[in-house]
This record gives structure tokens, C-alpha cells and sequence, in this order.
């Protein structure tokens, strides 16, 4: 599993060099069938993911953003399969702001086993192998943890505010509010710079089982708001509210 790690970094660190290239010039921003953005970058890096990731595994299905969706009858047989965002955060990469991530998770048996999160303008990539996560930056590579807080940090979505976070922070008690873009919330997490990422609005199974890998590995829960585990073995891609947590 570790050599199969570092392979998804370089693949990771790979896709991010391609979408990098694109970042500083103008960004042609066209319209998906659901209405959200893509861009060439979304294309390009998901380019590289899928043909290195089909040459790595060629046994392994790859389920991504980007790509043509397989259906469930087809999907429900998968023990085991890739899960990739190649840009995820786009409404962040058109603002320019750096906070988008490349996204590559191992999924076995509905739970993220290995992954990836790599934000190519912060020049950071958090990696997780189930047990342990580590944060890589260009002068070193640490494994990090979870922190509790007496006052704890909340980080919510920059792009996607939801109505019932209000009520969310009113029941939490004294906190501090960060807002954040992409699977960045879950890193947060994880470093143990926030306590808490409770996401109540809409998300896809594709933006958050790398990040979730990550918070998991660095010792956080990740459940649904009644306290089940979040499953990535099933039909619809669309993920239900759930809540990160440090302890």
C-alpha cells in the first residue's frame, strides 16, 4: 500500500502542475448539464488521473467527476475502485483564490482506504493511508493529528453557505467561524487547526472521499448526522448531510 501511495502523490502532483499551467492565464469557464463550471484544467488534469491511474491498476475501476458516469447496475459489483475530483473547488480556481484540490481516494468496500489531497497553489498535499495522515509541503513531510480546542474552530463552505449552519453554531456554543474552499476543510480538520466541518448542504461522493481518508487517518470522525458511517458503495452519488469532527 505505501508504494501504491506515493504513486497517486506523484499522479496527484502531476495533475496539479497541468491545472497550474492554465491558472494564470484566462480561464474559459463552460457550463455542465447539472450547471455547474468546468474548465479546461477540470479536462486536462483528469486527463493525466485517468491514464496514469488505468496504467497503475489496470484491474481497478475509476469513478470521476469528469468522466462518463457508469450506472449503479454496472458500479454495484465494485469491491474495490478509485474515486477522483481532478479540480475540486472550480468556483474557487476561476476566483483565483487557491483554494482547489486534486482529489484521488482508494475505495474498498464503501470506506476510503488510501488518498490524496493536493492543492497545487498552496503547494501542500495531505495523504492518508487509513491509519495515518501526513502533510507534505516542498521542505518536509510530517504526519499530523487532530487537536481538541476549548473554544473550538468551525470551518464551513466559502462557495455553498448553508441556511442551517446558523442553527448548527447556536447549539455548538462559543466557537470561531473559518470559511474554506474545496476538500481544504477536511485537511483543516485533520491538521487540527478546526474541531469541526459539518457539511448540510449538497455535495458528490467525488469531493469528499479523499478528504474524508485524510480527517479519518489523522484521527477525526466522519459520520451522518445520525451517527451512521458514510458509505461510498452505493447508487446514489449524491452525499447526504454529515459532520466532521475532531473527537
Amino acid at each position: 500500500m505505501k508504494a501504491l501511495l506515493e504513486s497517486i502523490v506523484e499522479i496527484a502532483l502531476s495533475a496539479g502542475d497541468a491545472i497550474m499551467m492554465r491558472y494564470h492565464s484566462n480561464i474559459e469557464v463552460k457550463e455542465k448539464a447539472d450547471s455547474s463550471p468546468v474548465t479546461e484544467a477540470d479536462l486536462a488534469a483528469n486527463a493525466i488521473i485517468i491514464d496514469r491511474l488505468t496504467s497503475l491498476t489496470p484491474n481497478i475501476p475509476i469513478l470521476s467527476e469528469e468522466s462518463v458516469h457508469i450506472e449503479w447496475k454496472d458500479r454495484q459489483s465494485w469491491e474495490t475502485f478509485w474515486l477522483v475530483d481532478p479540480l475540486d473547488g472550480t468556483k474557487e480556481y476561476i476566483r483565483k483564490n487557491g483554494e482547489f484540490t486534486v482529489n484521488i481516494a482508494l475505495i474498498d468496500k464503501g470506506v476510503p482506504v488510501l488518498s490524496v489531497v493536493h492543492a497545487p497553489a498552496l503547494d501542500k498535499t495531505w495523504l492518508a493511508d487509513g491509519k495515518t495522515a501526513w502533510l507534505q509541503t516542498k521542505v518536509s513531510r510530517d504526519a499530523i493529528k487532530v487537536k481538541t480546542a476549548s473554544v473550538p474552530t468551525v470551518v464551513g463552505s466559502r462557495s455553498h453557505p448553508s441556511p442551517d449552519l446558523a442553527t448548527f453554531l447556536e447549539q455548538l456554543g462559543e466557537h470561531k467561524l473559518a470559511e474554506v474552499g474545496s476538500s481544504l476543510k477536511f485537511c483543516l480538520v485533520a491538521e487540527g487547526r478546526a474541531q469541526y466541518y459539518p457539511r448540510l448542504g449538497p455535495t458528490m461522493m467525488w469531493d469528499t472521499a479523499a478528504g474524508h481518508c485524510v480527517a479519518v487517518s489523522a484521527g477525526a470522525h466522519v459520520s451522518m448526522l445520525d451517527g451512521t458511517a458514510l458509505s461510498y458503495h452505493r447508487e446514489n452519488l449524491l452525499n447526504p448531510s454529515f459532520l466532521v469532527k475532531a473527537a
